[in-house]
């Protein structure tokens, strides 16, 4: 199968579209029609069946989509034990980042890396924490840097371990939270747990949620203008910011957001990743 199929058949398992698939490929739908039938004819089965709602894969397709998935794979070790022969530092890191992390600390430390090894491509990939490490498990990346606890039982590095915020754009008292409007994010779970952990630890009353918008930035804007007090990692916050903030914290201790870098240990045997996961190491 030619590696441009494979990638085809993984974008439309994961759009079941036709015409959604068509598009993330940048080809016309009768295109991409003409290569499912190109293979299917060389299988010798169908691999997909349509309706109105889409299109699902038959048992022939699964199968066909896994060797996909595995034939990219193996194609992408080869390639990288290729250039892990090189003398010079060169190659491609494929990354997955924490969508937070990838806004507020990721570009310096590209930056500074790239400074330093000018012929390497690091390809990112951003988005939710439980995302990136689905994409680990299915070695899609290389490296992860994901925030909170996610189940890994391979390599990890704690890279950083900031506290978490109460932030408000005048000072308030904590016992009064109840009763003020709060603003809240759309984050992944494991920040919620230890919000939620904590709010019921202190108070008996749900607290009062006045807004839930998409984004930290934006929620900041909120506080900005005087319309709620929010929780927020200090990794999110700036002294130009202009907030009032207390540490929130659980029997006197600070409560913290935590940041991985995960990854498999046979990456270290490549000197691409292991300069590079060195490199993060210098910088913590």
């Amino acid at each position: 199968m030619d590696p441009k199929d494979g990638e085809m058949l993984i974008v439309l398992a994961k759009e079941l579209s036709i015409t959604k698939a068509a598009e993330k490929l940048y080809i016309s739908q009768p295109a991409l029609s003409y290569r499912i039938k190109q293979i299917e004819k060389k299988f010798g089965a169908p691999i997909i069946t349509r309706s109105q709602r889409g299109i699902q894969f038959t048992t022939e397709g699964e199968y066909v989509l896994n060797y996909a998935r595995e034939m990219l794979t193996q194609l992408r070790k080869t390639k990288d034990l290729i250039e892990n022969t090189s003398q010079h530092t060169t190659g491609t890191i494929r990354l997955g980042v924490s969508s937070n992390y990838a806004h507020y600390k990721l570009p310096y430390y590209l930056k500074q890396f790239l400074s330093k090894y000018p012929a390497v491509q690091i390809h990112v990939t951003t988005g939710w924490s439980t995302d990136i490490m689905e994409l680990l498990r299915k070695e899609e990346i290389q490296l992860a840097i994901v925030r909170g606890n996610h189940l890994w039982n391979q390599k990890k590095l704690l890279l950083h371990q900031e506290p978490i915020c109460i932030v408000s754009k005048k000072e308030i008292n904590l016992t009064d939270l109840p009763n003020l409007p709060r603003i809240d994010y759309k984050t992944d779970r494991s920040l919620d747990t230890i919000l939620d952990s904590w709010w019921f630890e202190h108070y008996d009353e749900a607290p009062n949620i006045t807004m839930t918008v998409d984004k930290v930035e934006t929620c900041k804007e909120m506080v900005k203008h005087g319309l709620g007090y929010a929780i927020i990692p200090q990794i999110c916050l700036h002294d130009n910011d202009d907030l009032y903030m207390k540490y929130l914290k659980f029997n006197s201790q600070i409560q913290t957001r935590d940041t991985w870098l995960k990854y498999q240990d046979s990456l270290l045997e490549l000197s691409l990743i292991k300069s590079f996961i060195n490199f993060l190491k210098s910088q913590i």
